[in-house]
């Protein structure tokens, strides 16, 4: 039963034919086609195609002489820059494995990018390198990094540059300050510019469609994050199909303000943009107003966001102005769209705002809507190549449509398994219909023409702006302090992030003078930011049930503010 069928792109088949070639060859064949086009922009400065593949040519060159080999997992941690996207490629060209790194992630929290991936190498900006350099120097001598390649942002712009294409002032001390390399104990920090002017050939170029290509980490209801496997198949199938389903050309100006080294950004934005030969204008974070100034310069023409961003834009004083005549496609995820905000867009603009839906495992999209048929507040349909269903998470039985179940998902684009995790691969597809089915742990529903909502999560997890928070993880962190006996994490409402993070603590009969502030204080030491808890709140003793286990579901349903509770 394919009802969505109906309202599938009259332009689009429902599956495709994959080149046969690898990720890279997308970048090669863009230089060798448009060698002259910008391929990326960032604050004014233009780097072409033939400059963007011959500087990842050169870095690729470096790294195999840092001792790099076919499959080696090199750590990529950055904002977004156009050093990013070279290094990505560049990790590529020699035969490597990208492991891209939440750059908001602190030391406590890197330990585990470096080990579980068994890095040797990896690259990122002066700003952050110091914390990579700490967290590597923390390990024990055979667990370190042997390389940290690092940039300063100034290698990819003029600090000096004004008019539209400046940065916010705000952004000037981080963005122009030139950082001192950090000491890598055991191991030998290296500048870009050094790197880059690597004059050695790169080694040949032998990986293909059946080759590991990207581990991200996603984490989940226990434990450490875990490394997803994405084959260049699985991420070629979806930068394709993202390009075709957007309408995309060689011509597209694409805003890239989602986090690339996050999976949405990284394959529907990057990769779509590079295999097209579109033109990327990159913002490192998102500021309201640099985003309308570069959408009105340079007539972008697609712009993937999370409605937090359309939010805020729209909620500027300097909005009117801004002309977003040129945006031909805009859409995204990560949160729901309000209607409100979408009716906004299409009465004013004549914009349907296209929401979408996937996961790190499912090289994201799954889902998504027809530019030319969207729903408003839904998952949209599944993507090119893409069977899902909605099944009894219980019985594993398809229920009927409009009914409640877990949705599961069987296409190109699913990842392989998680590295070095066969009990959490095993669990995560189950044989459906005679189909290796990944399940996603989110419960939702499908209408009668085929079009996914999403109802509630079985998954524990609290979504901040479109940042998957997951409690586990944070628990875990917040057991490192000395003075916390216990603690457990719930979601509280929030009027702009839609959901915050609370922390329900026990304190040790020894640290009672502790303070909600220090708590916190200390979390911003060692979490990435939209982890650490906003809300902290001491109680004498958590619920538990009479197996001992938390009861945190107890906690999330008295919370005042009312924040759902996650089901399962």
């Amino acid at each position: 039963m394919r009802p969505h069928f109906k309202f599938w792109p009259h332009r689009l088949p429902h599956s495709i034919t994959l080149p046969s070639t690898s990720l890279w060859d997308n970048l090669a064949i863009s230089a060798r086609r448009y060698p002259d086009k910008a391929a990326l922009v960032f604050f004014g400065r233009a780097l072409s195609y033939r400059a963007l593949a011959d500087g990842a040519e050169r870095l690729a060159a470096r790294l195999a002489q840092l001792g790099v080999q076919r499959g080696d997992r090199v750590v990529l941690c950055m904002q977004n820059c156009p050093q990013l996207v070279m290094a990505h490629f560049a990790i590529l060209r020699a035969n490597a494995v990208v492991v891209p790194v939440n750059p908001m992630n602190r030391a406590e929290e890197l330990k585990h990018y470096i080990t579980d991936p068994d890095t040797k190498v990896a690259i990122t900006t002066a700003d952050l390198a110091p914390e990579l350099a700490k967290a590597s120097n923390a390990l024990a001598p055979g667990e370190r990094l042997a390389h940290l390649v690092v940039t300063q942002f100034t290698d990819a712009f003029d600090a000096d540059v004004a008019g539209p294409d400046a940065p916010p002032d705000a952004w000037r001390d981080w963005l122009c300050t030139v950082h001192a390399l950090p000491v890598l104990e055991g191991g030998q920090a290296h500048a870009w510019a050094d790197a880059l002017a690597c004059n050695a050939e790169p080694p040949a170029l032998v990986v293909g469609l059946g080759d590991l290509a990207v581990l991200p980490y996603t984490s989940g209801t226990t434990g450490l994050p875990k490394g997803c496997m994405h084959l260049h198949r699985s991420i070629m199938h979806n930068a394709v199909a993202s390009s075709l389903w957007g309408t995309g050309t060689a011509d597209n100006v694409t805003l890239a303000v989602v986090p690339m080294f996050h999976i949405t950004g990284m394959v529907s934005v990057m990769h779509a943009a590079i295999y097209m030969g579109a033109t990327l204008l990159v913002m490192p974070r998102w500021d309201r107003d640099l985003a309308g100034r570069l959408i009105s310069r340079y007539k972008v023409t697609a712009w993937t966001n999370i409605p937090t961003m359309i939010i805020d834009l729209l909620a500027s004083p300097h909005f009117a102005q801004y002309d977003l005549s040129s945006l031909v496609y805009i859409g995204g995820g990560g949160a729901a769209m309000p209607q409100a905000v979408a009716q906004r867009l299409l009465d004013h603009y004549g914009l349907r705002y296209a929401e979408g839906y996937g996961l790190t495992e499912t090289a994201a999209p799954s889902h998504t809507n027809p530019p030319e048929n969207p729903k408003q507040q839904c998952l949209g349909i599944p993507f090119i190549g893409t069977d899902a269903r909605v099944i009894d998470p219980e019985t594993l039985h398809e229920v009927p449509v409009g009914e409640q179940g877990e949705i599961i998902i069987h296409g190109p684009e699913v990842f392989e398994g998680y590295w070095k995790r066969p009990d959490a691969t095993e669990s995560a597809f189950i044989e459906f219909e005679g189909k290796r089915f990944f399940r996603s742990g989110d419960l939702g529903r499908m209408d009668e023409d085929g079009y996914f909502f999403l109802t509630d999560r079985l998954k524990r997890m609290i979504n901040a702006s479109g940042f998957k928070v997951w409690p586990a993880e944070v628990e875990a962190l917040m057991f490192r302090h000395p003075a916390i006996q216990e603690a457990c994490i719930i979601a509280a409402k929030d009027s702009y992030r839609g959901e915050t993070v609370k922390a329900v603590v026990v304190l040790r009969p020894t640290h009672q003078q502790t303070t909600e502030q220090e708590i916190i204080d200390w979390c911003r030491e060692n979490m990435a930011v939209y982890k650490v808890p906003r809300i902290v709140q001491f109680v004498t003793a958590l619920p538990k049930s009479g197996s001992g286990k938390v009861m945190w579901r107890l906690l999330q349903e008295q919370e005042p503010s009312g924040a759902a509770a996650p089901q399962g």
